[in-house]
């Protein structure tokens, strides 16, 4: 698969690429799915679920950052594979996700609630800050979304002094779930 490329900067850092390779693992994505991308920011989760998914919607509430999502979607040929809005999240959300990510935590209630009511599949969310991953983990269980929590650390290797040490970036907590049509049909 190509590297995605980011030459473009939105004075926020994107998703890492390492913590990109496990959101793609916990979204599944296929080529019939719907993926909606809630804080497109650099575009670089985007750009990722573009290759996979069949639709693929960016929401960014800043409309300087939506324009750099757009670009290194054009630096990596995808312009044309996802549909950028810029609006903040609730609003703007289509209503036929079968996949979305939240990779800010921002409105994140009204997009958890929006999820539920459209029975989004798969719900992905990262958190960096652990007073905010608490939080989120009580928004998605009193939503019964949550099916995992899972917090990892990457850590760079550099040489020093003739050896290698390592810088660590900060950890994510990323938890994972979504609606269960089945059980919901099953009752109907």
């Amino acid at each position: 698969m190509p590297r995605t490329r980011l030459p473009h900067d939105a004075k926020a850092g994107p998703t890492k690429p390492e913590v990109r390779a496990v959101l793609r693992d916990k979204l599944a994505l296929g080529p019939d799915d719907h993926f909606v991308e809630v804080g497109s920011c650099t575009g670089a989760v985007t750009a990722d679920a573009a290759r996979d998914a069949g639709r693929v919607t960016a929401l960014e509430r800043h409309a300087d950052r939506a324009d750099v999502t757009r670009k290194n979607l054009a630096a990596n040929g995808l312009e044309d594979a996802v549909t950028v809005r810029t609006a903040e999240a609730p609003d703007g959300l289509p209503d036929d996700a079968d996949a979305l990510f939240l990779g800010g935590s921002r409105n994140y209630e009204g997009v958890l609630d929006h999820a539920v009511e459209t029975g989004v599949d798969r719900v992905v969310m990262n958190v960096s800050r652990l007073e905010v991953a608490g939080a989120a983990v009580e928004a998605f269980r009193e939503r019964d979304l949550l099916d995992e929590v899972v917090q990892f650390q990457v850590s760079h290797g550099y040489e020093l002094a003739g050896a290698t040490s390592f810088d660590s970036d900060n950890p994510v907590y990323m938890l994972g779930g979504g609606t269960d049509d089945e059980d919901a049909e099953e009752t109907a």
